[in-house]
């Protein structure tokens, strides 16, 4: 058995044990987990009914970790720390210390990283891997549910693939967490779910816990292209605004009709609750602050009109996807608590991306908004750190003063907190998440590769050892394992 059969067959045992055939967590019954509602509320009154908003938990368990020092690095704790000649202490899983002076426990592996680079795992905000997983075939095109345009219903997760091979390509590139979203060709495209990049049977075993969900919306020509091309709304930009504004009035008045009907079933009153619409749940949480908005948008003024929009309906946007020109509205970003998630140098693919410069991610941090790098790829998932490069880079040649280790929040802390995880992850900080990689070189060099891979403490992935580095049957030209 090689060793990423052998995590494997450890995933599959600790999935078993998580379950260990009780109730999932989250719910409070088995007939509450499955209809994906509970009847009991916090003061035990089996009468009122609840809305289940877990009703697919987690199952995700750290693989086996022991202690681990690493020492003689050159550190970027992901929140604009540098650190020569530092220490990591891995304990439990958990980043135990970071400094200059550690000593290591009796029981510790100690890895010698001279002339070498620790940071946090990479973490990219916007991935379809597992929805648009490869080989790329009509079969597995999984992540646009064209349909109408609100499909606010649909969860990403169930279409993700956990044997898509990308996932392993994405980890020997340093990604140890990434959020898998549907497509952009509905006004509301469905929920995004945030992942651990392990191996596992099923995408529950890969669920960060407790994460935060997400909605994916859209604007511009994608969701007005599908439809106008069908003859039906929305056709026009004035027809998405039209659309989202709609359903926002339909989400408040579900929201206020459940609301309503809690606090009568809470005074002891007589209640009948509203009939259950999954399309709206969505759309209350959002509004009752559970669900994390993930909009893709290109143009400023497209931006600009959602923040108005945000204000209206009285909703957060957590994050801008693309925002190709998103250094135009970098001050409206920073007042209204709003990230970027960009490319480095991508856009003129189409009218609304016409208006790209390279210095955009570089602009906006310095703007003082939240921003980071995102891939939207399968390819350039697998060299975040080399774009963050370009755009660090692009942003030096503009005058701006952006250290590399300022600039690694773009790969970490930034998107770990557009996710709301960044008290798991995202920084080298004691307390949080083993999410570690070493390189074999300052990491915005052309020539670093991701030497080793931690997440929750395990090694994941180890460039000198084929036995910590996956397999795949679904690889184009991949023998597979061999004699073994």
């Amino acid at each position: 058995m090689t060793r990423w059969a052998a995590i494997l067959a450890a995933t599959v045992a600790l999935a078993s044990c998580d379950r260990g055939g009780e109730t999932p967590s989250g719910s409070d019954d088995g007939d509450a987990a499955a209809t994906g509602s509970t009847n009991t509320d916090e003061s035990g009154d089996s009468d009122i009914v609840r809305i289940n908003l877990d009703p697919y938990p987690s199952t995700y368990a750290p693989l086996p970790s022991g202690t681990t020092l690493i020492t003689n690095a050159t550190i970027f704790d992901g929140v604009g720390g540098r650190i020569e000649n530092g220490s990591v202490l891995i304990v439990d899983g958990r980043i135990s210390a970071i400094g200059t002076d550690i000593e290591a426990p009796e029981d510790a592996t100690v890895i010698d990283a001279s002339g070498r680079f620790v940071t946090p795992g990479v973490i990219d905000i916007h991935s379809h891997l597992g929805v648009y997983p490869s080989p790329s075939v009509s079969a597995h095109s999984d992540g646009n549910e064209l349909t109408q345009p609100n499909t606010a219903e649909v969860w990403a997760e169930h279409s993700v693939w956990p044997q898509d091979p990308g996932f392993a390509r994405a980890l020997a590139g340093g990604v140890t967490t990434l959020h898998v979203l549907p497509g952009s060709g509905n006004l509301f495209g469905g929920r995004g779910v945030t992942l651990r990049n392990v191996p596992s049977r099923t995408v529950q075993g890969m669920k960060f816990p407790d994460a935060p969900y997400t909605l994916k919306m859209a604007c511009g020509e994608n969701p007005s292209r599908v439809y106008g091309n069908r003859g039906s709304s929305p056709a026009t930009d004035m027809g998405n605004m039209a659309g989202y504004r709609a359903s926002w009035i339909r989400a408040r008045d579900y929201r206020d009709s459940w609301h309503e009907y809690w606090e009568d079933a809470e005074a002891g009153e007589e209640a009948t609750p509203p009939t259950r619409d999954l399309e709206l749940d969505t759309l209350m949480g959002v509004l009752d602050g559970e669900i994390l908005v993930q909009m893709h948008c290109y143009r400023d003024d497209q931006m600009a009109q959602v923040i108005d929009m945000m204000h209206e309906f009285d909703y957060q946007v957590t994050t801008f996807h693309h925002a190709v020109e998103g250094y135009q509205v970098a001050d409206l970003l920073r007042d209204n608590d709003i990230c970027a998630a960009v490319w480095a140098d991508w856009g003129g693919f189409k009218m609304e991306a016409y208006d790209p410069i390279r210095e955009n991610l570089a602009l906006i941090h310095a703007a003082g908004a939240c921003a980071m790098i995102h891939s939207d790829d399968g390819l350039g998932i697998q060299r975040l750190n080399q774009e963050v490069a370009k755009a660090l880079s692009d942003g030096r040649r503009l005058g701006l003063d952006i250290s590399e280790e300022e600039a690694f929040a773009w790969l970490t802390s930034n998107p770990a907190r557009a996710l709301g995880i960044f008290d798991e992850t995202g920084s080298l900080e004691a307390g949080k998440r083993g999410d570690v990689v070493i390189w074999s070189a300052n990491p915005y060099s052309t020539y670093a590769v991701a030497d080793q891979v931690f997440i929750d403490g395990a090694l994941m992935y180890d460039r000198s050892d084929p036995d910590r580095q996956p397999v795949s049957d679904f690889e184009l030209g991949q023998p597979g394992e061999g004699d073994d």
